[in-house]
This record gives structure tokens, sequence and C-alpha cells, in this order.
């Protein structure tokens, strides 16, 4: 089982072919090459790398950066520390993240709580908000 189709990749990685095809064409995957019948053919190192774009887009790592983890994970005078920066500088996106998300929260639920949810829309709190900005703050 030394050469799989792209069926089978994708039924080992859980990915679609499409997706497979997408990161050869993102050149997260290097191409694949073909039978005489111009079959995909991929071997056990691509199911890996596909299971570790898989994993970092799991934690949401964007494809540029799983493309530098890529380039680390494979150079040999590459240092823990990058891997670790480029590790710490997600965590703080993220955080930055929740603390958006949390603020749409605290603003959706004040609105939520403004409403009765009885009578026409032309009286509803949460639509007049929505429309002229009040309680709601840019960021």
């Amino acid at each position: 089982m030394n050469q799989l189709t792209i069926g089978k990749v994708a039924k080992k990685t859980g990915l679609g072919a499409e997706t497979v095809r997408y990161y050869e064409r993102e050149v997260l995957l290097n191409p694949a090459p073909r039978t005489e019948s111009n079959y995909r053919i991929y071997r056990q190192k691509d199911i890996s790398r596909l299971l570790f774009i898989k994993h970092a887009k799991s934690l949401g790592f964007s494809l540029k950066e799983i493309k530098e983890l890529l380039t680390l994970r494979h150079n040999p005078s590459a240092d823990k520390e990058d891997v670790k920066r480029q590790t710490e500088a997600k965590i703080e996106s993220i955080n930055k993240k929740i603390l958006h998300l949390s603020r749409i929260k605290e603003i959706l639920e004040t609105l939520d709580q403004r409403c009765s949810g009885h009578g026409p829309t032309s009286e509803c709190p949460i639509l007049e908000a929505l429309e002229s900005g009040d309680g709601l703050e840019d960021e």
C-alpha cells in the first residue's frame, strides 16, 4: 500500500478529494505524480503532510501560516523558537478574537433584554439599534 489514489487519500485523511487538489494548487502539497492513465498517485508522506495541514487548520492556523510551519518543519536549520513564536502569535490573535466576540455577545444580550418579543417590528428596539447604531460600539 505504498501508492494511493486520491479517493483513498481522501478517505484516510477525512478530507475531500477537491480539498487535496486545492492544497496541491496552493503548494501546500507537492503535486502527485500521475500514472499513464493520468491518475494521481500519493504516498504515505503525502498523507502525513495532509494530516499536518488538517490538524493545523483545526487549531486556527491559516493556510499561509501552515505553509510557514511546513517550511520550518522541513528546514534543518530552523529552531523550535521559530515555531513557538508563531504559536504564541496565534494565541494572541485568538485572545483578541475572544475579546471581540465577548463584546458582541454582551451587546446582543443587552439588545435581547430590551425586546419583549411581542408587537410590531416597527417598534422593535433591536432593529432600531441596528439602524441607528445606538448602543453599538464600533471597533
